[in-house]
């Protein structure tokens, strides 16, 4: 099947969309992205939260000091139109970027000119939702807000991202936690991190050098939905080895929980019964059965 891309204005044939190789967003990692899911359900295909990724996109931008080519409105309208020419029968993973384009040697960001380009391809699950996660903790720090800013979702950022995921599968787990600087928890290589401690979801902060997630904005609004309550704050290193239950959640990782941290099981190591429940409600929202929060989910398919 001929697949398309959406290309500095153009739906093109996906082999035919190209960068010059002196590209100043490939010499530097001068772009910033966004990963959106779509699930197809039932002979329909519903795009999760859109807007609300193309709404931080345009904040990442802002933080780089990169001009948006588009508007969210229409970001969203050409999603749909590049789902559509595709036409597929499975999920999805959509990724827009926005990305410097002039021929510049120099890291600077004055006086570049700005591209963008939207791709899709079938996805399925990046982790097993049901079975249980060993995680360490990475020797490796996240970056901080004040080098390259982790609410900034910077493609150049993810080399460090590369670095822990890396090294933790390297020595034979399946991903990683990071620290700050300042040694307190932040997040996954790339996904949030939920706890469960005394019937309470636990949360660090948005201040704690973290991307602030759709998916976590999300699994705090359905832990609400279930009568949980949820507390943000900042979390110790040797807190994660005594909570009750812990999972992950994101785009790509959607909701899976933790059976172990530093060969520490978490619990007893199985699915605890919140992470359960907000996992059971999370996978049926975004299949567009819970008319409830339908709102969140874009149909593709007239």
């Amino acid at each position: 099947m001929q697949e398309y891309i959406f290309f500095n204005g153009d739906f093109i044939e996906a082999d035919k969309a190209v960068l010059p190789v002196r590209t100043h967003a490939f010499l530097y990692g001068t772009s910033v992205f966004e990963g959106i899911r779509a699930y197809y359900n039932n002979g329909q295909m519903y795009v999760f939260r859109m807007r609300e990724h193309y709404e931080r996109l345009l904040r990442s931008a802002k933080i780089i000091l990169m001009d948006s080519p588009y508007t969210v409105d229409e970001y969203c309208k050409q999603t749909i139109e590049l789902l559509k020419k595709n036409n597929y029968k499975q999920d999805v993973y959509i990724r827009p970027t926005i990305y410097t384009s002039s021929d510049k040697i120099s890291p600077g960001l004055n006086g570049t000119k700005t591209g963008y380009l939207l791709f899709t391809t079938p996805f399925g699950d990046y982790y097993d939702p049901s079975r249980g996660l060993d995680l360490c903790i990475s020797s490796w720090r996240r970056t901080s807000d004040n080098a390259i800013p982790p609410r900034a979702k910077i493609a150049g950022a993810y080399a460090n991202a590369a670095l822990i995921n890396t090294d933790a599968h390297n020595c034979g787990f399946d991903d990683a936690i990071v620290l700050s600087e300042t040694g307190q928890v932040t997040e996954g290589s790339a996904m949030n991190m939920m706890f469960v401690k005394g019937g309470k979801l636990i949360t660090t902060n948005i201040t704690d050098d973290i991307l602030v997630g759709v998916t976590r904005n999300t699994v705090i609004e359905l832990a609400k939905e279930l009568g949980i309550e949820v507390v943000e704050r900042a979390v110790d290193r040797s807190e994660l080895y005594i909570m009750d239950e812990i999972f992950v959640c994101g785009t790509g990782a959607q909701i899976t929980h933790v059976a172990s941290i530093d060969r520490r099981p978490i619990a007893d190591g199985k699915i605890g019964e919140l992470t359960s429940k907000i996992q059971k409600l999370y996978f049926n929202v975004v299949k567009g059965n819970n008319e409830k929060y339908i709102k969140w989910c874009e149909k593709v398919y007239d």
